[in-house]
C-alpha cells in the first residue's frame, strides 16, 4: 500500500476537484468513492490491520486460557463438553491473522473477517449451549460482548461491520428461541433489547469512520495547498535569481554563486576565471533600431554565450544592463581566452544588425579575462576587479577584443591582448 507521503495530489485534477466537493458537504453526507476511497483505505490499512490481528489474537488468547481455567474450576464432565466447541476459535483466528498480514484484495479480506467472526461468535455460543444450564445465557451475552467490542474498534467498511452485526444477533435469536429456560417471547424480546444496543454500537462506529475520512480529506486538502505554496516560493525564488528578459541568473544569483564557490577562505578551491563581456555601442543600437531590437540583441548575445560553455560548469549573468559576467572554474589561462574568444567570434559571425556602431555594422563584443589560480587567495570582488580592469581597456583600445589581466612582475597591472 502507498503511503499518504507518496501522494502528488497536484498530478490529479479530478481527485483535486473530488476532495473539495466532498469537503463541502455535511459530514454524515460524506461517502468516499473511487481514488480518494483507494487512497483513504492505503492510508488506514496498515493501522487497521494491526488492530484487526491484535484483537483476534487476545480472543485466541483468552479462549484458551478460559478453556484450561474451567478444567480446574468445572466440573470434568462440564469442562470437556466445552472444549470442542472452543477449539473452533484458534484456526479461525490463525486463517484471518495469515490473510492480514499483508494487503489482499477487498473481498478476501472482508470475506475472512466476516467468516473468521462467525466462526467465534459461533464458538462462543456453543460453548454455553455444549455446557448447559447457566453458561447457556451467560455465553450468549459474552458473545454478543465480543461482536460490540470488534464492532468499536474495527476501522472497516460499514457493509462488514452491519453483517458482523447481524450475524451476532442471527445466532443470539436462534440460540435463544432454542433455549429451553425461557419462552420464544422472551427469546425476542431479549433479541429485540440487544438489537438497539448493536444498532447504536454500528452508528457509532459509523461517525468514527466518517470523522476519519474527513481528516483524510482535510489533510489531503491541506497537502495540495502546502504543495501549491511550496510551487510558488520556488517560482518567486527562480524570478528573483532571473533575469526577466534574457531568461539567465541575474546578478544576485551570480553574488550568491560567487560566495558558495568561494566560501569563507577568499579561495576557489579548483581555481576559476572571470570573463566580464560587454556589447560594443550598445546605446547606439538602441537609439538607431529601438529598444525592442536592443532587447532582441541581448537575449541573442545571452544564447551564444551559453551555447559556448559547459552548461555543467559553468555560469552565466547578465550583469548589467548590457554586461555579462561568466564564470569558469577550474580553467587555465589559455583556457579562459580560448572561451572568450569563442564567444566574441560567435557573437560576431551572428551578424545582429548595429548601424550606429563605430566598430561594425554588427553587434560586436568586448571581454575581459582574469584568472584565480588554486593557490591564489583573492576575493571574487577582486577577481571581478581584474576583469573589469582587462575589460576597460578592450574597450579603450578598439573594442571587439579579448583581453586577459596578468599579474605584472613588479606588481604593477599589465593587460595582455589576445589580438
Amino acid at each position: 500500500m502507498s503511503d499518504l507521503t507518496h501522494i502528488d495530489v497536484q498530478d490529479d485534477p479530478a481527485l483535486i476537484a473530488e476532495v473539495d466537493r466532498l469537503l463541502a458537504r455535511r459530514t454524515r453526507d460524506i461517502r468516499l468513492k473511487g481514488e480518494v476511497r483507494r487512497l483513504f483505505r492505503a492510508r488506514v490499512w496498515p493501522q487497521t490491520a494491526k488492530i484487526i490481528r491484535a484483537w483476534m489474537i487476545w480472543v485466541a488468547v483468552l479462549d484458551v486460557l478460559t478453556l484450561a481455567l474451567n478444567m480446574l474450576v468445572l466440573p470434568t464432565a462440564t469442562a470437556q463438553s466445552m472444549l470442542l466447541p472452543g477449539a473452533i476459535i484458534p484456526p479461525a483466528v490463525i486463517a484471518v491473522v495469515l490473510v492480514w498480514r499483508k494487503p489482499r484484495p477487498s473481498w478476501l479480506e472482508g470475506g475472512s473477517l466476516i467468516t473468521g467472526m462467525f466462526l467465534i461468535l459461533l464458538s462462543v455460543a456453543l460453548v454455553g449451549v455444549a455446557a448447559g444450564g447457566e453458561f447457556y445465557e451467560r455465553q450468549l451475552n459474552v458473545m454478543l460482548f465480543v461482536a460490540i467490542t470488534a464492532i468499536i474498534i474495527f476501522g472497516i467498511p460499514l457493509a462488514w461491520t452491519v453483517a458482523i452485526a447481524a450475524l451476532a444477533l442471527g445466532l443470539y435469536l436462534v440460540f435463544q428461541v432454542e433455549n429451553p429456560a425461557i419462552e420464544h417471547g422472551s427469546a425476542i424480546d431479549g433479541t429485540l433489547f440487544f438489537a438497539s444496543g448493536l444498532f447504536a454500537t454500528v452508528a457509532a462506529r459509523r461517525i468514527m469512520t466518517i470523522l476519519a475520512q474527513k481528516t483524510f480529506l482535510f489533510e489531503l486538502r491541506d497537502r495540495r495547498r502546502v504543495a501549491e505554496l511550496a510551487k510558488a516560493n520556488d517560482r518567486l525564488e527562480l524570478l528573483a535569481k532571473t533575469d526577466p528578459l534574457t531568461g539567465i541568473a541575474n546578478r544576485r544569483w551570480m553574488t550568491e554563486t560567487l560566495d558558495h564557490l568561494w566560501g569563507t577562505d577568499q579561495r576557489c578551491l579548483d581555481g576559476a576565471a572571470m570573463l566580464m563581456c560587454d556589447i560594443d555601442h550598445f546605446k547606439k543600437l538602441n537609439d538607431h533600431l529601438g529598444h525592442a531590437e536592443g532587447d532582441r540583441c541581448l537575449v541573442e548575445v545571452a544564447n551564444i554565450i551559453q551555447e559556448n560553455v559547459r552548461r555543467d560548469r559553468d555560469h552565466v549573468a547578465r550583469y548589467g544592463g548590457e554586461e555579462f559576467l561568466v564564470l569558469l572554474p577550474g580553467v587555465t589561462e589559455e583556457e579562459a581566452v580560448s572561451v572568450a574568444e569563442r564567444v566574441r567570434k560567435s557573437v560576431e559571425a551572428a551578424a545582429l544588425p548595429n548601424p550606429g556602431s563605430r566598430v561594425s555594422r554588427s553587434v560586436t563584443l568586448s571581454i575581459g579575462v582574469a584568472v584565480q589560480t588554486a593557490d591564489e587567495a583573492i576575493s571574487p570582488e577582486q577577481l571581478q576587479g581584474k576583469a573589469d580592469a582587462a575589460l576597460y581597456l578592450a574597450k579603450q583600445t578598439g573594442r571587439n577584443r579579448v583581453l586577459l589581466h596578468t599579474p605584472d612582475p613588479a606588481g604593477r597591472k599589465h593587460i595582455r591582448s589576445t589580438r
